[in-house]
């Protein structure tokens, strides 16, 4: 394969990746508004800890520790999300 090849598949995964990512994040938004609805703490820590426990076991050895780091950051993103979220819809009349 041709270093442009590569480069074409990886753009191709790449637009797999924002259309998962997206659809993540709406049903993080979702998880704002049930949260919010009940009164419960956008962080919970031991949930955290075994999702991404979770993740790390799906992974090949190789790849376990960096795909958790990412996991880390995509975690983080939905909190800071669903903490604007909540904040917004805090604010209306």
């Amino acid at each position: 394969m041709t270093l442009d090849e590569l480069r074409i598949e990886i753009d191709a995964i790449d637009r797999e990746l924002v259309a998962l990512l997206e659809k993540r994040m709406d049903v993080s938004a979702a998880v704002a508004d049930w949260k919010q609805a009940h009164g419960r703490a956008i962080l919970d820590p031991a949930r955290e800890a075994a999702k991404l426990d979770g993740v790390q076991a799906m992974c090949r050895p190789e790849t376990a520790e960096l795909i958790r780091g990412l996991f880390q950051n995509i975690m983080a993103a939905s909190r800071a999300w669903q903490a604007a979220r909540m904040e917004a819809q805090d604010g209306r009349p």
